[in-house]
């Protein structure tokens, strides 16, 4: 007998290719994931059922055994941790950056630079690798407004377009790190449930190995 599978997924941009990644291996929800209210999906497989959940709260789930596998941002899992869990695939959807970004038109800077972000670990480990000391200021939104106003003079956020930042008179500056999504597995589960789990791993991975698959 097959064991049930629990599968979360982030809202919001990631969550229609991640949909779409699922189809192309034949996992379907029963119901509309944008539609409802619901948490908690059935799907055209009976032993998987989907949680739709914040990005952060992913890893949560993944790590603590509530969901045996999960799709998250590389972000997400730098800031997070990424001891908790295995990471058996890259996903390759939701393709962006991690950047130190700044005023295009920057003054002289001070010796210990404030820099704000809501990505606190990953600021800090980024520029304690570069040997230098800062002041981290924790935003949750607004990134782009920090330099502006002299909150701070860079900030550590996710760059797509790049966009937002000209809009507002920044530049990206340095390349913290590549961002994709991965697929995150609970290090139990993965033991416990590798006779419905890796057969899922193999499939996504055989999707991905095919240039002619697009699941961004």
């Amino acid at each position: 007998m097959m064991q049930k599978l629990t599968l979360a997924l982030t809202k919001g941009r990631l969550l229609t290719p991640a949909l779409s990644l699922l189809a192309s291996v034949n996992i379907q929800p029963l119901e509309s994931l944008t539609q409802s209210r619901k948490l908690v999906f059935p799907t055209s497989q009976d032993n998987l059922q989907l949680m739709v959940l914040r990005g952060t709260d992913v890893v949560t789930y993944v790590e603590q055994g509530i969901a045996d596998m999960g799709i998250s941002g590389k972000d997400v899992l730098m800031e997070y941790g990424e001891d908790g869990f295995y990471e058996p695939l890259d996903l390759g959807i939701g393709a962006c950056r991690m950047m130190v970004a700044g005023l295009s038109e920057e003054p002289p800077l001070p010796s210990r630079m404030k820099v704000a972000t809501k990505f606190v670990n990953i600021a800090k480990k980024y520029y304690a690798s570069q040997g230098a000391q800062v002041d981290i200021i924790k935003l949750y939104g607004g990134m782009e407004l920090a330099p502006l106003t002299g909150l701070a003079h860079r900030i550590v956020d996710i760059v797509d377009t790049g966009n937002t930042l000209k809009a507002n008179g920044l530049v990206p500056m340095d390349l913290i790190a590549p961002i994709t999504s991965r697929l995150v597995v609970n290090k139990i589960s993965m033991k416990m449930k590798f006779n419905e789990i890796n057969p899922l791993i193999n499939k996504l991975k055989e999707v991905l190995d095919d240039p002619s698959a697009d699941p961004s």
